[in-house]
């Protein structure tokens, strides 16, 4: 199956959006998972099928349900959410490719550290007025100055899962 996305400019719907991430502590033991507040976001799909874009989240918002945790993870020794508020994925180009696939080619930044970073994401509704994706890719949050790591007992890579809706811009 070959899904044509309609050309123009699209803008992020916060409301079908979502964005976790997941990363195991205690020794591997336990996988702590939270969620982010989607700031803001949008991207253009060009005449050639390729697209471009950014999605905006805001790093104070990443909850795991224990509030101490929380605290913790939007400090300094992780996302630094008060000096470096907003985390952000900007799209440099995506194509469709093999019906439902899309290739990425972007640029994550966390804590004012950017990394390139590819990825593949699903096509999961595309017609004239919306656009869904579902993606999930790892991330080594070392790269992005967050080493804080007591006693060892944070191994491996984060692993990030988006589920992200578009809308059709409306123009004048």
């Amino acid at each position: 199956m070959t899904v044509a996305v309609e050309t123009g400019l699209w803008q992020l719907d916060k409301t079908a959006t979502s964005v976790a991430v997941s990363h195991k502590t205690m020794w591997g033991l336990v996988t702590v998972k939270g969620t982010f507040a989607v700031t803001d976001g949008g991207g253009e799909v060009l005449p050639d099928g390729s697209a471009t874009g950014t999605v905006s989240l805001d790093a104070a918002s990443l909850d795991t349900k224990h509030a101490k945790r929380d605290k913790h993870l939007h400090g300094a020794d992780f996302f630094d959410a008060e000096n470096h508020p907003e985390i952000t994925f900007a799209v440099r180009g995506a194509e469709l490719r093999d019906g439902e696939t899309v290739h990425v080619n972007g640029q994550l930044t966390v804590r004012g550290i950017s990394r390139p970073v590819t990825l593949t994401a699903r096509l999961t509704k595309a017609n004239a007025d919306a656009v869904a994706l579902d993606t999930e890719f790892t991330v080594d949050r070392e790269q992005f100055g967050m080493g804080w790591n007591q006693l060892g007992m944070m191994k491996g890579l984060a692993t990030v899962s988006a589920t992200l809706a578009f809308v059709r811009t409306k123009t004048a």
